[in-house]
């Protein structure tokens, strides 16, 4: 029997969603891989997710969801990791690479809790572990209480049940995935710009494995591939980490890619922002030149610290 395409991923139930999204479009890409046994899903437990009670900056940063993942695919105990792309860090291991991102999902954020951020009531306490968030949030409404909010879809949505928050923040992509579309209210990127490639799954591999990269060949799309490139490519220019709010938006406007980026102080006193138009060819250029931009504008404080 041919060996089966082993496909690593988080142990979440969001990430064993989308691992399995790209199990049936390589199924349905390659017949010959729907066989029983054809792909096997392994779940692998990271530290990111076994640590839940502090930050992840004070934890060793986002890397900690793709690490053990990543140990696993070098030694060849699997064949493809399926990541949340806005998990992987700015700069991936020496030979690996990601030849692919599936279509992406709606990359916008949702609040609950509130039907607006205006409704919240003044002092209201909102959830979350992101600085981004944080950030916007308090730029736009500087007398809510931020509290750290870690943990899985469904412990978030806990800990808001039981009143440790008015509200929070989760992502629109992960509620659709987990059939939770109904709830909440998705926030304008207006309001709320997103992380850097939210929603989008992207598929790493061994830069020398080509026939994984066959295999992918056929489920790479080419439109959010170039808007997470631009995206990374801006984050790539700021050096940034977990310890710096920077948010990110590319998306094809009339044939054209449109960036929206931001860098903000993490208790929101000070917001940069930056937007760029150009060709879907030139993705990485348009995020350089933006992050550059704002690295130039910024506080340059924001960018110290340990990575």
């Amino acid at each position: 029997m041919t060996k089966p395409v082993r496909l690593g991923t988080r142990a979440s139930a969001l990430a064993i969603i989308q691992t399995e999204e790209l199990r049936d479009r390589l199924m349905a890409a390659h017949p010959g891989l729907r066989v029983p046994g054809g792909i096997e899903i392994v779940p692998i437990s990271t530290s990111g997710d076994k640590t839940q009670d502090r930050a992840l900056a004070e934890i060793g940063g986002k890397g900690l969801f793709t690490k053990e993942i990543e140990e696993h695919l070098a030694d060849g105990r699997i064949d493809m990791a399926v990541h949340s792309m806005k998990d992987v860090p700015t700069f991936l291991p020496r030979g690996f690479t990601v030849p692919c991102v599936l279509v992406r999902a709606d990359a916008r954020d949702v609040l609950l809790g509130a039907p607006s951020l205006a409704a919240l009531s003044s002092g209201a306490i909102v959830g979350t572990a992101s600085l981004r968030r944080q950030s916007q949030l308090l730029h736009r409404r500087p007398d809510l209480k931020i509290v750290l909010f870690r943990g899985n879809v469904n412990t978030r949505l806990r800990k808001l049940g039981e009143g440790q928050a008015q509200a929070t923040i989760l992502a629109r992509a992960g509620l659709d995935r987990l059939a939770m579309a109904d709830l909440g209210c998705t926030l304008s990127v207006e309001d709320m710009l997103p992380a850097v490639a939210q929603g989008a799954i992207g598929v790493e591999i061994r830069g020398d494995d080509e026939h994984a990269r066959a295999l992918l060949a056929p489920l790479n799309d080419a439109a959010s591939f170039a808007a997470v490139a631009c995206e990374r490519a801006l984050l790539a220019t700021l050096d940034g980490s977990c310890r710096t709010p920077i948010a990110g938006l590319a998306e094809l406007d009339g044939g054209q890619l449109h960036l929206r980026a931001l860098v903000a102080r993490p208790d929101g006193t000070a917001l940069w922002r930056a937007e760029r138009r150009g060709a879907r060819e030139d993705a990485e250029r348009l995020g350089r030149d933006a992050g550059a931009e704002l690295r130039g504008r910024a506080d340059g404080a924001i960018f110290e610290g340990p990575r």
